[in-house]
Parts: C-alpha cells; sequence; structure tokens
C-alpha cells in the first residue's frame, strides 16, 4: 500500500509540473518576440524540473512536436539537429548554465523520438538519430554511470542530476546491453578509416577504459570486443601493460636490452598499424630509440622494405623528424611518419628540402595561438603543427573538414597531399609563418587577406592541425573566386576547381542541374559522358591518373535532398565481388553513409584503401551532378546499356532527383 501511495504521489507532482510546463509552452508559442526570452527561461526551468522526476523525460520526449512548434530550439545552435555535433555533448551538458543543460537534454529526446519514429524531423532522419545518440551515450558514460566525481559536483551541484537523469533514460530506450558493444563497434568502423582527427576515437575507449576499471559497474558480456581499443592506448606492450605513466616506462626501457627493446619496438608497432592509434608511450620508445640504431626505429615503426629503404636513405631527416614530432601529447604523429615513408615520398626532389624548412619554420603569433587554443600546452605548436603535417601527408584520406561548410577546402588539402605533397608544405609554410596565403586565378593573384568572407563565418577548431591554420585561408580565396565568377554564366566550379586545385584538374566540365531553375536537364546524356570518362569498360581500360573534384547531391538515409558536396574520384575498379565500384575521398569527417534507397556508402569490406569511400558505379552515378575531364577526351558518348542507364535513372528518380527531372 505504502508503495503505492508513493507512486501516486510521484504520479501527482509530475502531472502538476507537466501542467506548469504545457502552460509555459503555450505562452511561448503566441509570445511576440520582444518577450520571448524571459519566457523561454521559465519553461526551461519547468523543463529541469520535470527531467528530474521518475517520467518526466519520457513526457518530454513525446512533447517534442510541440517543443519544435514553440520555437524552444529556434535561433540557437541546436536549431539544425543534422549539424550537432556528438563531441561537444559533454561540454554542454557539464555546463554550470542550467539553460545549456537544459536546451542540450530537450534536443537529445527530441533525437530519440526522431529514432523511435515517433516524430518525423525534415532536417535528420531516424538513423541518423540512432547513431548520434549512440555516440552521445558513448561519450557520457561516466554520466551514465554516475562517475561525475569531485569537478562535476563543484561545477554543477545538483544540476548534474539532470544529464545523469537523461544518460539513464537514453541508455534504457537504446537498450544498456549494446550501448558498449555499439560503441566498440562504432570505434572500429570509424578507425577503419584512419581519421587524422582521433581525439574523440580516444576519448570515447578511455570512457570504456575507465567503465573496465571500476569495480562498482557492470558490464556484464558487453564490451568483449574493447581489450585491444583499451591496450591501443594505454598497454600496448609488455612493459607497459598495466599502464604505469610514461616516466616509469622511460626508466624501464633504460634497464632493458637489446632483445627486450625489439620486443617493445615489435609490439608497438604491431598495437600502432592494428587500429591506427598510437600510445603515449610509443613517443617515449621512439626517442629512446634514437641511440640504438635505424634497425629498432625500422622496427617500431612496423615499416615494410619500401619504408626500411626510405628511412635507410632519409634517416638524418627521419631521425631530426622524431625528435621534432615524438610527444606524448602529440603521439598521432608517429603513425604519420611510418605512412609517409611507407607512401615513398621522400623520393620526391622537393619534399625533404621542405620537411627540412618545416622543421625550423617560426610560426605566427597568431598560428601558435591557434594551436594551443585547440590541443593546449602539452606540446609546443610547432610539435603540433609537425604532427599535423606527418599525418596528412602519410593520411591523406584521413582530412576532415569538421562542424564547418569548407569540404571544397578540406579536398584540396587531400588532393594535394596525395598529389603534390611539396606544394602542401609550401601553403603550411605560408600560412603558418605568414599568415597569408596568395593563389592565382586566370592569372591575378588573390590574397587571403585581401579578400571578404568566406563560406564559414567562425571556423570551429574541431579540425588537425594543418587544417586549422590553412583551411581558413583558402576558404576565403574560394570564395573570392566564386565572386569573380558570379557574372558568368553556368556553374562557377568549371572555372574554380582546376584554379584552386591544380593543374591536373580537367578542364573539361559537365553538370546534370540547369543553375538558372534547379532542374535536371537531360541526364541521359550526362550519365554517358561520365561512363565514358570513367567507367574501365567504356573509357579503354584507362585507370584514373590524377584525383579529379566531383560535386554530388547528398541525400540522407531517406533519400532526400540535403545539398551539394565536394568530393575527389580516386579510382574506378572491380570490387571483391566483381560489381564496378567508385572508390572517392569524402571530406566529410565520417564517409560511411546511408544515402537512402540501399546507396550505403562502403568505407572497408569492398577493396576500399584507408580513408576511401566506395559505391557500386551505377549508385555513385546517380548521386552524381558534376564532374570534371580531359576536355581532349570528352566527346564520345559511351554506349551505356540501356537496362543499366534505367538503373541509374531510377535510383535518381527515387532520391534529390525526383522533383528536378525536367517534364
Amino acid at each position: 500500500m505504502s508503495s503505492q501511495t508513493d507512486d501516486a504521489t510521484v504520479k501527482s507532482r509530475l502531472d502538476g509540473l507537466l501542467v506548469q510546463l504545457d502552460g509555459a509552452l503555450e505562452t511561448l508559442e503566441h509570445a511576440p518576440s520582444v518577450g520571448r526570452a524571459n519566457r523561454l527561461t521559465r519553461l526551461f526551468d519547468s523543463a529541469r524540473r520535470v527531467m528530474l522526476e521518475p517520467g518526466g523525460c519520457a513526457a518530454l520526449e513525446a512533447r517534442t512536436p510541440t517543443l519544435e512548434r514553440a520555437g524552444v530550439f529556434a535561433g540557437s545552435d541546436w536549431a539544425e539537429p543534422q549539424r550537432l555535433l556528438p563531441t561537444l555533448t559533454p561540454q554542454a551538458l557539464g555546463s554550470a548554465h542550467a539553460d545549456t543543460v537544459v536546451i542540450e537534454s530537450l534536443s537529445e529526446l527530441r533525437l530519440m523520438a526522431v529514432a523511435k519514429g515517433a516524430y518525423v524531423h525534415p532536417l535528420i532522419a531516424a538513423e541518423q538519430a540512432h547513431h548520434y545518440l549512440t555516440q552521445v551515450l558513448a561519450l557520457n558514460l561516466s554520466r551514465l554511470f554516475g562517475m561525475g566525481g569531485e569537478a562535476e559536483r563543484e561545477t554543477q551541484g545538483r544540476l548534474a542530476e539532470v544529464p545523469r537523469a537523461l544518460c539513464q533514460y537514453l541508455a534504457e530506450r537504446v537498450g544498456y546491453e549494446f550501448i558498449v558493444d555499439t560503441m566498440v563497434d562504432e570505434i572500429w568502423r570509424l578507425l577503419a578509416q584512419r581519421p587524422l582527427l582521433t581525439a574523440p576515437i580516444a576519448e570515447m575507449i578511455t570512457q570504456i577504459a575507465l567503465c573496465q576499471a571500476d569495480p562498482a559497474i557492470d558490464l556484464g558480456a558487453s564490451g568483449q570486443g574493447a581489450a585491444r581499443l583499451v591496450s591501443s592506448l594505454f598497454g600496448p606492450t609488455q612493459a607497459c601493460r598495466e599502464d604505469p605513466g610514461v616516466a616509469v616506462y622511460a626508466e624501464r626501457l633504460a634497464a632493458m636490452d637489446t632483445l627486450g627493446l625489439q620486443q617493445e619496438a615489435t609490439g608497438m608497432a604491431r598495437a600502432m598499424h592494428d587500429t591506427g592509434l598510437v600510445s603515449a608511450y610509443h613517443p617515449v620508445l621512439l626517442r629512446h630509440l634514437l641511440d640504438h640504431g635505424d634497425h629498432l626505429i625500422s622496427e617500431a615503426l612496423g615499416l615494410s622494405t619500401t619504408g626500411r629503404d626510405c628511412l635507410l636513405c632519409y634517416h638524418q631527416l627521419v631521425r631530426a623528424l622524431i625528435d621534432g614530432v615524438a610527444s606524448p601529447a602529440a603521439p598521432q604523429g608517429v603513425y604519420g611518419l611510418a605512412l609517409l615513408l611507407e607512401r615513398g615520398i621522400l623520393y620526391q626532389p622537393p619534399l625533404a628540402p621542405a620537411l627540412w624548412r618545416q622543421l625550423a619554420l617560426p610560426l605566427s603569433d597568431f598560428a601558435c595561438q591557434r594551436l594551443r587554443l585547440a590541443y593546449g600546452e602539452g606540446a609546443t605548436p610547432q610539435a603540433f603543427l609537425l604532427s599535423g603535417v606527418l599525418g596528412m601527408l602519410g593520411l591523406p584520406f584521413g582530412v576532415g573538414q569538421g562542424n564547418n561548410p569548407t569540404c571544397q577546402s578540406a579536398r584540396a588539402l587531400s588532393m594535394w597531399a596525395y598529389n603534390d605533397p611539396d606544394y602542401l608544405l609550401q601553403m603550411v609554410a605560408w600560412a603558418a609563418r605568414d599568415d597569408e596565403i596568395v593563389m592565382s586565378f586566370e592569372g591575378s593573384p588573390i590574397s587571403s587577406t585581401d579578400t571578404g568572407a568566406g563560406l564559414a563565418a567562425n571556423m570551429t577548431l574541431d579540425l588537425d592541425p594543418v587544417s586549422l591554420l590553412v583551411v581558413p585561408h583558402l576558404d576565403r580565396i574560394y570564395a573570392e573566386m566564386g565572386r569573380r565568377c558570379s557574372e558568368r554564366e553556368g556553374d562557377p566550379h568549371r572555372w574554380i576547381n582546376p584554379e584552386f586545385h591544380g593543374w591536373w584538374a580537367g578542364r573539361g566540365f559537365h553538370i546534370s542541374v540547369n543553375v538558372a531553375t534547379g532542374n535536371i536537364d537531360d541526364p541521359e546524356t550526362f550519365y554517358r559522358h561520365f561512363y565514358a570518362a570513367y567507367h574501365p569498360l567504356y573509357n579503354g581500360n584507362q585507370p584514373l591518373v590524377h584525383p579529379q573534384p566531383a560535386g554530388i547531391a547528398a541525400t540522407d538515409s531517406a533519400g532526400r535532398f540535403v545539398g551539394w558536396h565536394a568530393i575527389t574520384i580516386l579510382r574506378a575498379a572491380l570490387g571483391p565481388d566483381d560489381v564496378m565500384r567508385i572508390y572517392f575521398f569524402n571530406p566529410n569527417n565520417d564517409s560511411g553513409q546511408d544515402w537512402g534507397d540501399g546507396v550505403l556508402v562502403g568505407t572497408e569490406g569492398n577493396g576500399e584503401r584507408f580513408g576511401e569511400a566506395s559505391l557500386p558505379f551505377v549508385q555513385f552515378a546517380s548521386r552524381l551532378y558534376i564532374f570534371h575531364l580531359d576536355p581532349q577526351e570528352g566527346g564520345i558518348l559511351a554506349a551505356v546499356p540501356d537496362a543499366e542507364l534505367e538503373t541509374v535513372l531510377g535510383y535518381l528518380r527515387r532520391s534529390w532527383g525526383e522533383a528536378r527531372l525536367s517534364a
């Protein structure tokens, strides 16, 4: 009887709070713009109290349509859920400002309603919402399991109960038993793409490690596949298996004989190449091995014959790079160095001198401030930048645009790192030393300091070190090139892309969209030109010589048009299943995307190399709207079978082309 009474009391209290909340929502919905701020604060206060009650989060989730209609998220950072970053949720949920915590929580509950199909949002699909919430839970495991600690109590006090209640509710809705396993799968999926920016992944692995180490937390059968991930960061070899700290590890290395060092080097390299992650212990080992010969350095970097030969030819430069980059605060540079050597690009005559210049490059005060702001004081700005340079040269397809509308600039950096690495290093030198980049457009110089604004009004810091310094300059130059083409008929990318990316971008140009009307004109001819230029069975089996810029119509998992997006076509080849595929670079941070109608972008298992995305040729063609080619080779139409062409057109009609195809 007592339990029933308590339940009735709780329900009565929640009902009373919901009456207040509904009243605040109605008032906000009809409020003039002048008084909205005060009414919004009152609504947030009501929502906060509701969330602290049993059943409160469910009640708020059910009110998602009303919250949207009242404009709770309008004009805020949460207005566009498709642009939200899971990595920012720990800061928002850990804020000392109640309004920030509440609106972040309401946004998560909104996405839960979308993920469960209870609310259809025009900007984000159910699968995307579910994927986002999985990452949110992964990054907030400490709140889920009540491991906030003293800092949380001091900063938030009782307010900390709100994100804790939220995470517990989200976990119950997603399923406790799947959280850690899903997180582990998600980490491996992301690592297969070898991104340059690994901090968010390392943070997720750290949360798993903390949960595993806490005897009060029972993960059950979940997280069994996490051991390799945790050990890769915190105990990759026998001498640091229990994560003793870098100082103790250095002492242990000093006492080892050659055989022991050989075992350490082999184990460290295996862990690095297995995951793409570099432990803080790895730079300590490399610095120690500088006094023990090139053989052990080669073992610690995990080099093949190609990389070992490159190391021996340029051993002084490699040693200088290790000395400049090997820091526990910026360990990923070690992996970049290993893959740079494996690529053999040091044999290109300009590259070794350009890297010597990079080692001695004086950074501007602005560049130093920006690097410190993004990465802290754990290493020097020069070390962070060098780590980023080596990473980009080693993994040219690991570049991401972050939460910025700068896909063109990210694509350019990737293309230069892959195709013209010494030009990339020149760009880095200009941006980091001079705070200025000058590029030429049709014979006229464009300075990044003398142009108007770029596409990104406020550049976020979720970027690799090279992008952090170079992209703001490229973004302004790209926008200026667009302004200089604004009066020309047709799409400006016809002229911008070859000038912006390099001479190898074909001057021949095809676009399927009428710029004036937005309609798709004569898609059959467009696709026949594309097949003739890129499909090995229709272009004389000629492999693509240089990566080519292209534009796709990005769609969500429901096939709805999202926007125009810049990618790089890398190659066309048969996949393991003998299906012709296009392999491409997508700067959108995560290439594994669902574009609707069964168009699932692959990142592994289909013959992809690190950082590549791929699709069957017909599916890729259906999302393509711009491509370049050699103008001397662009006059022949491919005799594509009608059935295959109809397949491409079917994907087009069922997605972004539905309302754009001319009658």
